[in-house]
């Protein structure tokens, strides 16, 4: 299936055919739109679309021989600077079919890894995105050559130029992927430090995680009064930003934003950025945004778990948020998500509808993080005693001879610093009948 876009108003900027072998038809709108707004993000224009209906991707040229037959007369009829495959190309297949389209031809890894690229702001950022472009590099640096400079050996051309400065120019790759991987080291050792710190303040911590452009950071702003960069764009967050959350009485969170998920989520982007998805992971909970408005959100939802599940943080606990409740006409629909789906709410981040309910069911999941104790702490640690009010709930407290006698249920950090002043059980009981 063929499609051409007539565009009147297209700019200097590149002209893209779409090309997928999406096999699942109902499938097939999600994965153009979610393409094409890839696309979009990155600066260029569709101008045309190629699909094929097959199970698997033909080894030689991805699509066939004559499918790119196909492509190679729209990419004459539209001008086509440029074919973007929703899939992930071999070198081979990529070689292939750039010389049957006669055509540059790019994977969906080389396009989010272009957005990651032009979004990238800090320093971890661009150590991040770059660590992922050599190492989506390095297999296909052969791609880079001519068909005689690629031999590997025979009469003739054992060890010539051009295999010599392909061994050269991977072992260049190779040296570059080893510096970026020291750098993100030092980062990583960094953001421990961080959260070492964060610790010292033991407030317990939240993740925002969720499919990209779900509301995550229109929500963060909303929740802690900050001005994290929101933008309905595709990956406008790249780099995690924590903020402290008042809660009711007095209690806190703390909150981070993190780069958003996708469909088919490039293994090289989850392997570079680990130093930035361990925020997601060393969380005491996370808050799930999802765009209920989006036709496809089942899908979304579906993508996000599977990349937490990737991660070792699939079984945390979880407040699901579905966000954007202000564009769904059918409430009843909401009403049935919310049944269906334990601890969830829905709201609208942008006009603080269920903010509220939100907020109770972040204090009822924090809530049941926190450990029970029994101690008695001496007067010169009296600070620990301020400490189990703020952060924690306190049932009884008594002053007495030995000590200040507390039950409480506290965080898990603040459990570290005060558990050497449990009491026994019979001490405990007497305490607790206060």
């Amino acid at each position: 299936m063929a499609k051409q876009i007539n565009n009147q108003d297209i700019t200097d900027r590149e002209r893209v055919i779409l090309v997928s072998i999406e096999p699942d038809e109902l499938m097939l709108p999600y994965a153009w739109e979610e393409l094409t707004a890839l696309t979009e993000t990155a600066g260029a224009d569709v101008v045309g679309e190629i699909h094929q209906n097959r199970d698997d991707p033909d080894p030689k040229t991805y699509i066939g021989s004559g499918k790119a037959k196909e492509l190679h007369m729209s990419v004459l009829d539209t001008n086509a600077d440029l074919v973007i495959v929703d899939g992930e190309l071999s070198s081979v297949q990529a070689r292939n079919l750039e010389e049957e389209v006669k055509c540059r031809v790019i994977d969906r890894t080389q396009l989010i890894l272009d957005i990651f690229a032009q979004r990238a702001q800090t320093r971890e950022g661009k150590v991040q995105v770059t660590l992922a472009q050599q190492m989506y590099l390095l297999p296909r640096l052969g791609n880079l050559y001519t068909k005689f400079e690629r031999q590997q050996g025979g009469i003739g051309v054992r060890g010539g130029a051009g295999e010599t400065k392909l061994e050269a120019d991977r072992r260049k790759v190779r040296d570059g992927i080893k510096d970026l991987e020291a750098q993100l080291a030092e980062i990583r050792a960094t953001r421990q430090q961080q959260r070492a710190q964060r610790k010292r303040l033991p407030f317990p911590t939240a993740a925002l995680v969720g499919y990209t452009s779900a509301g995550k950071s229109t929500l963060h702003n909303t929740l802690s009064g900050s001005g994290v960069y929101a933008d309905p764009k595709l990956f406008a967050t790249l780099d995690p930003t924590t903020r402290r959350v008042t809660l009711p009485d007095g209690w806190a969170i703390l909150l981070t934003d993190t780069v958003g998920f996708v469909r088919n989520l490039p293994t090289h982007l989850v392997a570079a950025f680990r130093a930035t998805l361990e925020e997601t992971i060393e969380a005491d909970f996370l808050i799930h945004v999802v765009d209920v408005s989006h036709p496809y959100m089942e899908t979304q939802m579906r993508a996000v778990l599977d990349v937490l599940e990737d991660l070792g943080a699939g079984n945390k606990p979880m407040v699901t948020v579905f966000n954007k409740c202000d564009l769904v006409d059918d409430h009843h629909r909401l009403t049935d998500l919310i049944l269906s789906t334990p601890n969830s709410v829905y709201i609208s981040a942008t006009k603080g509808d269920g903010i509220p309910n939100l907020v109770e069911h972040v204090v009822t999941t924090m809530e049941a993080l926190l450990k029970p104790i029994n101690v008695v702490v001496p007067y010169d640690k009296s600070e620990l005693v301020a400490q189990c009010y703020e952060y924690g709930r306190v049932s009884a407290a008594e002053y007495l001879e030995d000590g200040i006698h507390v039950v409480a249920r506290i965080t898990g950090e603040l459990v570290g610093r005060i558990a050497r002043y449990e009491i026994e059980p019979e001490a405990a009981t007497e305490v607790a009948a206060i």
